[in-house]
């Protein structure tokens, strides 16, 4: 086995995609090209990685935009929560093998219903799509969904190791990626002692950032 794994700036509003590969099998996943398929495609072929699957963590357009093409380019299958009708559906639990790479699907409900986080368990990369940012999470349209968003998030604490390295879905925190130890012990929304803490957070995080200076 030998890893390949590339963060690509995807464009959109700051969007992040991967490259998730064995370069020993010559295999590899796209997980949300979105806006610049091409360049995905591009750096796969360029490292003899053959695509067998565009992944999506969500179903928002955003995220989803660049599957078609990608699609068309390498005739790989596009895999994603069952509620979104892919050609291979990734349930919670469910596992995908990627040459001598395994990635666990974990359903992360909240800032959507059809929600995956992707945990690569070799190396421990936790590609977390709009659940989890650096330094933030992903918005909520009421506070149901914001309570939903919360068990998703103390999933996370719980079940994965604080030496993962985190990778999520757009560049909107103070770096590119982090770990969950570094999440857990500055995050804001992480922070937070119990589930009305955390919505009073999100009420009020307009003038929280405007308090501590965060964009």
């Amino acid at each position: 086995m030998q890893l390949v794994f590339e963060q690509i700036r995807a464009g959109g509003d700051r969007n992040f995609g991967y490259l998730l590969g064995d370069r020993s099998a010559k295999r590899a996943v796209l997980i949300d090209p979105s806006y610049s398929p091409e360049q995905f495609v591009s750096r796969a072929a360029e490292q003899g990685l053959t695509v067998s699957h565009v992944i999506s963590t969500h179903g928002h357009p955003d995220h989803t935009n660049g599957n078609a093409r990608a699609v068309d380019m390498t005739g790989a299958r596009v895999a994603a929560h069952p509620l979104l009708h892919p050609d291979v559906s990734l349930a919670d639990g469910d596992r995908l093998e990627v040459g001598a790479l395994t990635v666990k699907c974990l359903h992360v409900p909240g800032h959507c219903e059809d929600h995956l986080a992707l945990y690569e368990e070799t190396h421990r990369i936790l590609v977390t799509g709009d659940l989890l940012f650096v330094g933030k999470v992903g918005g909520t349209s009421s506070d149901d969904d914001a309570r939903v968003e919360w068990r998703s998030l103390q999933r996370l604490i719980s079940e994965i190791p604080d030496e993962a390295t985190v990778w999520p879905g757009h560049d909107y925190g103070a770096r590119p990626s982090s770990t969950m130890a570094l999440e857990k012990s500055t995050n804001p929304f992480l922070l937070c002692s119990s589930e009305r803490e955390f919505l009073q957070l999100k009420a009020t995080w307009a003038s929280f950032k405007k308090e501590h200076g965060l964009r």
